[in-house]
Parts: C-alpha cells; structure tokens; sequence
C-alpha cells in the first residue's frame, strides 16, 4: 500500500526535518517551500495566485507518485484542517489514506527557531516574529478524527524519534 505523509506544523516547528529523515529510508518529499525557492521566491507569505500555482503543481507531483506506487511525505504546514480534508479528499478515490505527523513545538521554541533562520535556503526563510506568532497563533491542531495521527515531540533536535 502507498504511503502518504503529511507533515503538519507551523513554520519552525521542525517538519523539514522530520521529512529528510522519512526521505532518507526511501520516501519521496515534496517541499512547498523548496518549490517557492526554485521559482526564485524568497519572502514569505506568498502571493494567493503564486501559492495556488505552486500547489497544484504539487498536486500534480503527488499524484503521479502515487500512481506509480511511490511514497510520498508532504513537507507542507497543513496548518488548517480544511487543507488536510482536501488532501484526504484528493487521495481517497486511489485508495490512500494518508497520515498526518504533527510537530507539537512549544510557542516559545518555534519563535527562537525562526529568530535564528538566515533566508540563506528553502527551509530557512526568514519570517518577522509577528508573522510567525500570527502562523503559530492560527495554526489547527490535528485530532484523530482526521484519520491516523502521529503526535511528535517537536523540541528534539537532529532525532526525531521516529524509530519510537
């Protein structure tokens, strides 16, 4: 069965490094933010229609890897429910039902988190401390009504304990 991920958590909560390590037993990543980057985007928040282009344009990726069988980690936020039922919704009519990693990071360490980033790569864009509090304040927490539901201590360092 194809394995679908969807890494959910606000920015600085440490979803990209989760996904790398998924990626390196196998699992193919999909990046949001490595996708703005490649388009040579590097502010944040995006623009409606760029955000728009660049996620159906993951779409697209996501489906194809899915019909051939690959597995997938979407290194997005999915910061709303109504974002991750959409997914589900995508997904359902192939018979997959994804999973949903949630980075539960305390406030105060995703706010240093991203004090710290230097907008030198895709995943260390530099946001304002406002617009990352307003990311982290907005953020929906995922429940296990949603479908299966991994809670990872977000505060870990370079381990995620994902072989827990």
């Amino acid at each position: 069965m194809t394995r679908v991920i969807f890494m959910c958590g606000p920015a600085g909560s440490g979803k990209s490094t989760i996904a790398r390590e998924l990626e390196s037993t196998g699992i193919t990543r999909l990046s949001f933010d490595e996708e703005a980057w490649r388009r040579g985007i590097r502010e944040q928040p995006l623009a409606d229609d760029t955000r728009r282009q660049i996620e159906e344009a993951l779409r697209v990726r996501l489906l194809d890897l899915v019909l051939t069988g690959t597995d997938v980690v979407l290194d997005y936020s999915f910061w709303s429910r109504r974002m991750r039922d959409e997914y589900r919704e995508l997904l359902r009519p192939l018979g997959i039902e994804p999973e949903t990693f949630y980075l539960a990071t305390p406030r105060a360490v995703v706010l240093a988190r991203v004090r710290m980033r230097t907008g030198r790569a895709a995943n260390d864009v530099r946001l304002s401390e406002a617009l990352a509090a307003t990311y982290f304040d907005r953020f929906e927490v995922p429940s296990t009504q949603e479908g299966p539901l991994r809670v990872i201590d977000g505060r870990g360092g370079a381990s995620s304990g994902l072989s827990s």
